[in-house]
């Protein structure tokens, strides 16, 4: 008598034996996987007091225990992650790990970002050396007749030398940004009206200092000073 392949199986099993069935389907087709992209990676801690050094001292606005410092990857302009620090006032710890997310998904380069206390609290220095900064309590570029909102821990200076800034008397910051007057999109490094960085930051309520009668094109800040 012929036994069909079914059969066999059912009469295998119910013996307790295994049964092999020839088969004739095609194997299953490997799923596609596509690499993992890189994603910004945030560390939010207090601020060690060597991390503040002379960028605050008595009398400053906002208490050191009051401040964050995020440990955050970046884009370079050799396009390779780097790790930079960034001191803010905790209440812009969210909204700005989301605008640096999105400019690190647009791959938008920074060339560095380090705490003002690598450079003693002095704004120029950090400027010529195209330093992405935050917290610094300091007085305003250019007119010292008032605190800068760095202070307060709620603005950013993105790229210096790239978005420079030109203060009331007409005076350039850093100097080395004035080939950076003529504003072109496909410099790296360079902020622009409508990219993705100005983006990012109107989508949490930031202001951008390049709209202004003197041009900040480095600056962002909470509540638009």
């Amino acid at each position: 008598m012929r036994t069909s392949s079914a059969t066999a199986a059912a009469a295998a099993l119910l013996l307790g034996t295994t049964a092999t069935l020839s088969c004739t389907a095609q194997p299953p087709k490997a799923r596609f996987q596509a690499p993992a992209l890189p994603a910004l990676s945030a560390q939010v801690t207090a601020v060690p007091q060597d991390k503040l050094g002379d960028s605050h001292r008595p009398g400053c606005p906002v208490p050191a225990e009051r401040l964050r410092l995020i440990r955050m990857n970046h884009w370079g302009f050799d396009g390779q992650i780097h790790r930079g620090e960034l001191i803010v006032h905790r209440n812009a710890v969210r909204p700005l790990i989301h605008a640096f997310g999105k400019a690190f998904e647009a791959r938008f380069p920074i060339r560095r970002m380090r705490v003002m206390a690598e450079y003693g609290g002095d704004d120029g220095r950090a400027m010529a050396e195209d330093n992405t900064s935050g917290f610094n309590c300091r007085r305003v570029t250019g007119d010292a007749r008032q605190l800068s909102q760095h202070a307060w821990g709620d603005a950013v200076d993105i790229n210096p030398v790239e978005n420079p800034y030109v203060d009331r008397q007409g005076v350039v910051h850093p100097a080395e940004g004035r080939a950076y007057l003529t504003r072109t999109p496909d410099r790296p490094g360079t902020i622009v009206a409508g990219d993705a960085v100005t983006t990012a930051f109107r989508e949490i309520g930031w202001h951008w200092g390049g709209r202004w009668t003197n041009p900040d094109y480095q600056h962002f800040s909470a509540n638009g000073d």
